[in-house]
């Protein structure tokens, strides 16, 4: 084909259905003798468990059954915990608590009926009888020695952990500035579009469980859910229909699955739940969640010398697939975009009356580059210098990658001054500091933020991941030269089955329409890791590349013997094999130079071709399912499968700035500029890489400016529903000026660095520091986030 579908700014091919109305959810699918599923969840942060009388509940008509923990607690095994860290406490988590609950919104009781309606009435007679216990609420409270959750334990710390490089000490006790700054990450609530659900229907005679799930992790998912409900693996099939966003929050194997399909396996019928709102905030997990201490030391001149984080993490009251791991992950990225000898993080991890904490939408990278950030605008308005300028004379050069960090990573590649240059002349740097000058002089409050970030993605390789950091693809041509992907990744908004159609396009030159990409069913696609830390197309998009590659040199293969050529004389463009390029290419080539005394190689004989000089790639994989002229030792059939280790991560990297007004009666924030520029790398659809930087700014938007989970010192949950937490509106997202540098990563051979959570890291500290700046005139050098207009009129008004 004459035009590459690579690079191009394709309209999503997943979209028509979503919008039309016609994808399929986990509530749309419908199938006979349904059964229901409501919970009983507990009303308290921390009790004990006396008694759980399910008898008038069973008396409501269409109750089929109730189960309690104490059904379930030989039954079910414990929820899983994949991070494994040194001297880490695991609670036994069950599926349904037994004696005793944690954290509001605990399922004690499972109500399963012919209806939705009568299930959830019969949760109501489901009496309970709790001793109500002490919460512990506040993460310094728990690390200090309050009420033991987990008595078993002796204490709420669940880990400690300290890692870094260099000379910590000699490194504030050398430098001409140590500044320090409490910072606190408060608990967010992910609130995917569409919250969770799962169906499960068992066949007896087969023996044979069916899962489908909103889960980013279906392969991941199934793997654990045979181990906790005890069935052969390679008789449980996992499905993930349309999961309507994830951010991390689906990455996780939940009670409600494991219950689900246990359930099923009892009744011998399908089940059904459907997570409501309320249902969402209290028990999926949440994100964020750490108090911490910087101090940032530096010359007078603005060279940083070095960083020492201690921070307290919330992990809540159990740990889900990754709970402790995201504090470590903030450790890892405490670099940045920058030359910091000597850095130390000092983690302590503990257990709160609260859902647990997970990853969502950056999983510790947006912590990290948050006290990063922070940290430089500290310094430079100690110094009295620029925050841009600051940065600046912090960075790697771009001929200094790889780039080790004091943290022990390893970035591949980057030209960090070059996306801080664009972003300056797309916004008019110089000009819009003499502006906000002459506007503060007017008394109107214009702040300027800057973020020059730095994030780890395509996670990886598999010594560093907890399950596997490979992905897998298979490409086959069917008979009739449509092309058929089955990918171990999950996309669920991120665009793969648009992108990787794009890749295999422009690879076998067929029409982007005869591609068809298949994902999320572990009965079809072979095994697969899944979709989070910006892997899908770095990783599994690599898989299908090369997929793609072995799958042509067996189809050169064949041609060259229909052809009856060597494979050599081949050529392949525009979804062809022609002898005639090769030849001609043969023909305009120079005569090569015979040193003296040898005899010239013996050319290659003309080949007889039957006529036929050219064979399609459709006619190709129709012959090798025909296979009636296949060279000898070939099998049948066109297809290839590839499993893709990457070598090292990847890092993204760009530079935000944000200009914002304050007004200083009111406290409101207006945004006057958004500018970004992102490197994700090589892109392959730049409409993709938009819409997914519109949605994470738009996160970032609502942690610093609206979001955050509150509980109350009882642990009750005062935000449990969207009236009570607040997230941004159409209204309050200003328009996005981005745009792009692209350096290509070593680590896969389509350059792809991945942006899934790009917007989410970057935007956050510029937008604080936009407002900060704003509110400079008044002394003002830090604010925590979320940065409502109250907090603004209170910083206005107690400046003096």
């Amino acid at each position: 084909m004459a035009d590459k579908y690579v690079g191009r700014r394709v309209k999503r091919t997943e979209d028509p259905r979503l919008i039309k109305g016609l994808a399929h959810y986990v509530d749309d699918i419908k199938l006979p003798d349904t059964l229901h599923v409501a919970f009983v969840r507990s009303i308290y942060a921390h009790a004990r468990i006396n008694n759980v009388d399910v008898s008038e509940a069973l008396n409501v008509p269409g109750v089929v059954a109730v189960y309690t923990g104490k059904d379930v607690a030989d039954k079910v095994g414990p929820v899983p915990c994949a991070s494994a860290l040194p001297d880490l406490k695991v609670p036994d988590h069950r599926v349904l608590a037994k004696d005793k609950v944690y954290f509001v919104g605990h399922p004690i009781a499972a109500v399963v009926a012919t209806d939705r309606y009568a299930a959830r009435d019969a949760v109501d007679l489901v009496m309970v009888d709790y001793d109500d216990l002490p919460a512990v609420v506040d993460v310094e409270q728990a690390a200090a020695g309050s009420t033991v959750i987990h008595e078993s334990f002796g204490d709420n710390i669940a880990y400690k952990m300290s890692s870094g490089e260099g000379d910590i000490e000699a490194a504030l006790s050398s430098a001409d500035k140590v500044i320090k700054q409490r910072i606190l990450h408060r608990r967010l609530a992910p609130i995917a579009m569409e919250p969770r659900g799962v169906l499960a229907r068992y066949y007896p005679g087969e023996e044979e469980l069916t899962v489908w799930s909103s889960t980013q992790i279906p392969h991941l998912l199934r793997t654990q859910l045979a181990l906790m409900i005890g069935i052969p693996e390679n008789k449980l099939r996992v499905i993930t229909p349309e999961v309507g966003g994830g951010f991390g929050s689906k990455l996780n194997v939940y009670p409600e699955e494991a219950l689900l399909g246990w359930i099923s396996m009892q009744l011998g019928k399908p089940v059904k739940w459907i997570e409501t709102r309320r249902e969402n905030i209290q028990a999926t997990i949440h994100g964020r969640g750490q108090v911490g201490d910087i101090e940032i030391a530096c010359k007078n001149d603005g060279t940083l010398l070095g960083l020492r984080y201690n921070v307290i993490a919330d992990l809540g009251a159990y740990h889900q697939l990754l709970t402790p791991a995201i504090p470590t992950l903030t450790g890892l990225m405490l670099s940045g975009a920058y030359k910091i000898p000597a850095i130390q993080i000092n983690i302590t991890a503990c257990f709160t009356n609260k859902m647990a904490t997970d990853a969502y939408r950056g999983a510790g990278r947006p912590e990290a580059t948050y006290v990063v950030e922070r940290a430089l605008d500290l310094v430079a308005a100690e110094l009295g210098v620029d925050p841009a300028e600051v940065r600046r004379k912090n960075f790697p050069a771009a001929n200094e990658f790889p780039f080790h960090t004091a943290t022990g990573l390893d970035y591949d590649s980057g030209d960090y001054e070059a996306a801080l240059n664009k972003a300056q002349q797309i916004v008019d740097y110089k000009t819009l500091r003499e502006e906000q000058k002459r506007l503060r002089a007017e008394g109107r409050l214009i702040g300027v933020g800057v973020s020059t970030y730095v994030e780890i993605c395509a996670l990886g390789p598999s010594q560093a991941m907890p399950a596997g950091g490979w992905e897998s693809a298979t490409v086959r041509i069917e008979p009739t030269g449509k092309v058929t992907i089955l990918t171990g990744a999950s996309p669920h908004g991120q665009g793969q089955e648009t992108s990787f159609a794009q890749i295999a396009a422009d690879e076998l030159g067929v029409d982007l329409n005869d591609v068809t990409v298949i994902h999320g069913d572990t009965g079809v696609v072979q095994y697969g890791i899944g979709t989070f830390g910006s892997r899908a197309t770095a990783v599994g998009g690599t898989a299908v590349l090369v997929a793609i590659q072995k799958l042509k040199a067996k189809a050169s293969k064949i041609a060259a013997h229909i052809l009856q050529t060597d494979a050599t004389r081949l050529s392949f463009e525009g979804g062809k094999y022609s002898l005639e390029k090769a030849a001609a290419s043969a023909a305009g080539a120079s005569e090569p130079v015979v040193p003296v005394g040898e005899a010239p190689a013996a050319a290659l004989p003309e080949p007889e071709t039957n006529g036929r000089t050219s064979l399609t790639i459709q006619e190709i994989a129709l012959a090798a399912h025909l296979a009636k002229e296949l060279p000898p030792d070939t099998e049948p059939g066109l297809s290839a499968t590839y499993f893709f280790e990457p070598k090292n991560f990847t890092f993204p990297f760009g530079t935000h700035i944000v200009v914002v007004e304050v007004d200083r009666e009111t406290g409101d924030i207006k945004f006057l500029r958004y500018v970004a520029v992102d490197d994700c790398g090589k892109v392959i659809n730049p409409m993709l890489v938009d819409g997914q930087l519109h949605g994470g700014i738009c996160q970032s938007i609502g942690q610093a400016m609206y979001e955050e989970v509150v509980y109350d010192e009882q642990g009750q949950l005062v935000s449990g529903t969207l009236m009570d937490y607040a997230l941004p509106r159409a209204s309050h997202v200003p328009n996005f000026e981005l745009d792009r540098t692209e350096t290509p990563s070593p680590v896969n051979p389509l350059g792809i660095k991945g942006v899934g959570e790009a917007g989410t890291i970057g935007a956050t500290p510029a937008i604080v520091g936009a407002i900060v700046d704003a509110l400079s005139p008044f002394g003002v050098k830090h604010l925590d986030m979320p940065i409502k207009p109250e907090t603004i009129w209170k910083a206005i008004n107690t400046s003096h």
